[in-house]
């Protein structure tokens, strides 16, 4: 259907897939597992439920933590040499690309996104992600240090640092990216031999739920990776356990404040990659076509329900007019469909919930007075879709404007020159990423250092590589991912000095 259709038609979970999730889930991960509280896991596409998740209780973290501490203390995997951790993170990569079309399908189903983009992007990456880190146990290494300090005659002193693993890491992950997330989040820490307590999100567990058995599967001993499940009161019994040495989290700058106060209160390490507003800058150079056929198809990647979404795109004053032209032709023409159909562009948003606070965000823009140039209207269908929307005549000083919306809402502004483009783009709480759009290298530099943002993109946006940090300024969070500084976040530095 085209994206002012009436209808979404769902089609057909596969055989293997519906089979995973009648049975083998609920079988060999839920076991023993007696919390009261359960959610319920629905296909956004469909809206139907798939299974219900049980809220882990405190007694049960309590016992995950403890399997957790033991491996990494005394257990086989305390004793593994980084040689035997390196190969059982190359066996994963190689589990996870054998396994590719399933986990792609499982999270299309769980996510509601693209299969395409479940393929390529969130499965193809993390393998490469996991081939990446599993270079890295080799490398690990400390260096030696001269000192100046007087030495006893015949004796001399010897300095060194080591890197050791911090122990148990507590990792929580949100609904939107949630396989490649539980990538990032457990890879690192197994690389650098630490033990790993995972909560995904409540909303879209699934692909977490293979992961663990395929790092199993891997040869990387039970308890090693464990697993909690369930909401909030699940999440802060992980984040509050005495058991945790370190915290990471990926999701909403309210709740990363939450865990950064969990984590102060016991004096651990944190790494929070939290919320984003990412603005987006067309200097007049720009071809106004190319770049609006590009951004809107950057943009609204997964339903605009990205970290790095570029949802502010500011444009310079002499190609305003004809980039919002283009751009709301090209919005205009997306269609919005099934996950599972190729030629479908927009998926729907996670769930019902997020599709409410979509519309609120819209009616309220509207009611102050902006308009929308294209989309914004709901489909109707038994999933949670909505047609991609571009508002004009926001406020800069709107909610639009300034909070997270998490779902296919843009917004156009014009500027009048670099330093205007400027002030706006770091009008904001956040300052995860900004891309530039332009050839003019002069402008172009003028801009890099004084964008707030933890990355910069030219001619692109939401490009990442393994080897490129990953991590945000201001309320967008605390440290970084990927590259050579995860190392850094996942091993405690210890200073060795002998007199020999």
């Amino acid at each position: 259907m085209g994206a002012h259709g009436s209808s979404i038609k769902n089609l057909p979970v596969s055989k293997d897939v519906q089979a995973y999730i009648e049975s083998g889930i609920e079988k060999d991960l839920f076991k023993n597992r007696a919390g009261s509280n359960f959610h319920e896991v629905i296909n956004p596409a469909s809206g139907e439920v798939m299974l219900s998740v049980p809220d882990s209780t405190e007694t049960e973290v309590d016992r995950v933590i403890s399997n957790a501490r033991q491996q990494v203390d005394s257990g086989d995997w305390a004793r593994w040499s980084p040689y035997q951790r390196q190969s059982a993170l190359m066996r994963l990569a190689d589990l996870i690309e054998k396994n590719a079309d399933f986990l792609a399908e499982l999270e299309m189903v769980n996510t509601g996104k693209l299969r395409r983009v479940a393929r390529n992007i969130e499965v193809g990456a993390s393998v490469e992600y996991v081939q990446y880190m599993a270079g890295w146990p080799t490398r690990i290494g400390g260096e030696t240090l001269p000192t100046s300090i007087p030495a006893p005659e015949g004796k001399r002193w010897q300095a060194h640092t080591n890197r050791e693993p911090i122990g148990v890491v507590g990792a929580i992950t949100p609904w939107n990216f949630p396989f490649m997330m539980a990538i990032w989040k457990i890879i690192p820490a197994l690389a650098c031999g630490n033990s790993v307590v995972i909560k995904p999100s409540e909303l879209a567990p699934l692909t977490t739920f293979k992961l663990i058995e395929l790092i199993q599967e891997a040869g990387i001993p039970e308890g090693v990776v464990g697993l909690v499940t369930g909401g909030a009161q699940a999440g802060s019994y992980l984040t509050q356990n005495n058991g945790i040495d370190k915290l990471t989290f990926t999701g909403s700058t309210q709740t990363g404040k939450s865990i950064a106060h969990a984590a102060a209160d016991r004096i651990i390490p944190c790494t929070l990659e939290l919320g984003g507003k990412s603005p987006v800058l067309v200097l007049n150079d720009a071809d106004p076509e190319a770049a609006a056929k590009t951004i809107a198809e950057l943009v609204f990647l997964h339903s605009g329900q990205v970290c790095v979404a570029g949802t502010r795109i500011y444009v310079e004053r002499g190609i305003y007019e004809d980039f919002a032209d283009a751009y709301s032709a090209v919005v205009s023409g997306m269609k919005v469909g099934n996950p599972e159909e190729e030629s479908t562009q927009i998926g729907p948003v996670q769930s019902k919930a997020q599709l409410e606070r979509i519309e609120n965000y819209l009616q309220e823009s509207l009611s102050e007075g902006a308009s929308l140039a294209a989309g914004g209207d709901p489909v109707n269908s038994a999933g949670f879709f909505v047609n991609p929307a571009v508002v004009v005549g926001s406020q800069q000083t709107s909610r639009l404007m300034r909070e997270e919306i998490f779902g296919p809402v843009s917004a156009l502004f014009p500027f009048d020159g670099l330093d205007e483009g400027i002030r706006l783009a770091n009008d904001s709480d956040y300052g995860l990423a900004a891309s530039i759009w332009s050839n003019d290298l002069s402008r172009i530099n003028y801009l890099i250092p004084r964008l707030k943002a933890g990355t910069v993109w030219v001619n692109a946006h939401a490009i990442l590589d393994p080897t490129m940090p990953h991590g945000g300024y201001k309320q967008s969070g605390i440290g970084r991912e990927h590259g050579s500084t995860l190392i850094e976040h996942y091993t405690q530095l210890k200073t060795v000095c002998m007199l020999t």
